[in-house]
Parts: C-alpha cells; sequence; structure tokens
C-alpha cells in the first residue's frame, strides 16, 4: 500500500473527526476536499466506518447520560418507578424516538437522490444558510430541562434533522438549532441533539454491515482504513468536547463566522476558478 493512500484516508478521517460533531457540515466538507484535493475514498463501508468512529466517541462521552436514562426507563417500565428522574427520562426517550423518525423515513425515501452530483457552489449556499441559521439562535438562552420537552418540540427538531440530509448543512447546526428554537437552554439543546445522532447512525451502521462485509476495497485498504478510523475517533472526541466548551461560554457564533466565509469562498471558487 502506497504511503500516500494512507494519508488520504487519514486526512478524510481527520476531516470527518473535525467536523461530524461541530455545526458546519462534514458531508459538505468532504464535497469541497474531493474537488479541491482531487481526493475521494472508494466504496461506501468506507464513510460507514468514519461514521461508526463518530458514534463510538459521542457514545463514551456520553456514557453516563445514557446509562442514567437506560436505568431509569427500566425502572418507569418494569419496575413502576414514578419519581421525578423515572418519569423525565421516560418523556425524554419517548421525545428522542419521536424526534428520530422523520429523518429516518426521509433517509429511506431519498436516499437515492440527496447527494448526488452536490457541486461545490451548492455546498457553499447551504453553509451559507447553516449560518444564518445559527446566527438567528446564537444569543437565545433556553429555560426549558429535559423534562419540558413536547411532541410538538420533537416534531420540530426531528425535521429540522431531516434538513441535514442535504450537504452543506450540518446535521448538528440544524438539530442544535432546532432544540434552542424550541427553548432547550445551548447546554441541553447540545445534549439532545448528540443524543438524538446516536439512534440514526447506529441504525445506519446496522443496516450497512453487509456493504462492509462485501467491500472489495477491504482486503488492499484494511490498513488505510484503519489508521483512518482511529484518527476519526479521536478527534470526534476533542471536537465534541470543545464544541461544549464552546457552546458553555456562548461562542456560537465564531461557526456562524466560519460558515459564511467557507460558504462564500465555495460559491466563488465554484463561478470563478472550477
Amino acid at each position: 500500500m502506497e504511503i500516500i493512500t494512507i494519508i488520504k484516508y487519514a486526512f478524510l478521517g481527520l476531516l470527518q473527526g473535525i467536523t461530524e460533531p461541530i455545526p458546519v457540515s462534514s458531508s459538505g466538507h468532504l464535497v469541497i476536499a474531493r474537488e479541491l484535493f482531487n481526493i475521494e475514498a472508494q466504496g461506501l463501508s468506507f464513510e460507514i466506518f468514519l461514521n461508526t468512529a463518530s458514534l463510538i466517541a459521542i457514545l463514551f462521552i456520553y456514557r453516563d447520560d445514557i446509562i442514567s436514562i437506560i436505568n431509569n426507563l427500566f425502572r418507569y417500565l418494569f419496575k413502576g418507578a414514578r419519581d421525578d428522574d423515572a418519569i423525565t427520562d421516560f418523556k425524554y426517550t419517548i421525545c428522542l424516538i419521536i424526534a428520530t423518525i422523520p429523518v429516518g423515513v426521509a433517509g429511506l425515501l431519498l436516499k437515492d437522490v440527496i447527494g448526488d452530483n452536490i457541486s461545490v457552489g451548492f455546498v457553499g449556499l447551504m453553509l451559507l444558510v447553516t449560518g444564518i441559521a445559527l446566527w438567528f439562535i446564537k444569543n437565545k438562552r433556553g429555560d426549558k430541562r429535559d423534562g419540558d420537552l413536547t411532541i410538538k418540540d420533537s416534531i420540530i427538531v426531528g425535521l429540522s434533522q431531516c434538513i441535514a440530509l442535504t450537504p452543506g448543512i450540518s446535521r448538528s447546526g440544524a438539530t442544535i438549532v432546532g432544540s434552542i428554537a424550541v427553548g432547550l437552554s445551548q447546554k441541553n439543546a447540545l445534549r439532545f441533539a448528540f443524543l438524538l445522532y446516536i439512534p440514526v447512525s447506529l441504525g445506519t451502521a446496522l443496516i450497512s454491515v453487509g456493504d462492509i462485509v462485501n467491500d472489495p476495497n477491504m482486503d488492499t485498504l484494511w490498513l488505510a482504513y484503519l489508521i483512518a478510523f482511529i484518527i476519526t475517533l479521536i478527534a470526534t472526541y476533542f471536537a465534541v468536547k470543545w464544541l461544549q466548551n464552546v457552546m458553555e461560554k456562548g461562542n456560537l457564533i465564531i461557526f456562524v463566522y466560519y460558515c459564511f466565509a467557507l460558504g462564500a469562498f465555495s460559491i466563488l471558487y465554484q463561478f470563478i476558478w472550477a
């Protein structure tokens, strides 16, 4: 295996790990990287590998929340517990399920349409949309707690996540915007966004096991895949931690500026240099 091949896959792994959690669209960055550097991975299973690496990092970071929710859900359903924690986490789980349904349905219906022949200019336009959406909620301070979420709130957040099926529209950005828009604090909005990411990503990984097993590139590119997987895992972990710090300080504005700058550059590239 050529060293340049390993470097290429490592770069894509780093790009995925950094951009997946933060509200700047990882899929949009991959489109831009393919165009600017003529760099592209072969095979669907590589993208699944990277998303699974990001999923593992997020599962690790939110492991205490997940264990607590599962424990309280079990107590509510099977032990008749009706204390505040059990009731809150039962309602919270229902909200997560409801918010997951729209993107699951949309993903199945549009899987053969969305993402085909997406141009750098289109990605740039969508990055501007992401930046504008972040601009409107950058200073919003909601006061809703987990137990205050309603079915209506969940549907709104779920529909906002559907918009992120388009490259250039950040998934984390869309769900954070939707969560803050319905009244969640920035901290709770970030938590809800990442817990919502888990079932979607996990479902994608499970139904794509066959693609990984039958990937014709696996025999020759296994080392490149493995290195990219590890880099994505580590990069996602630190990117999430950084995002948590950014939102605690109320500095979402930096992602607004970034989306505007990269979006403008992508549009100019499409119409002037490409």
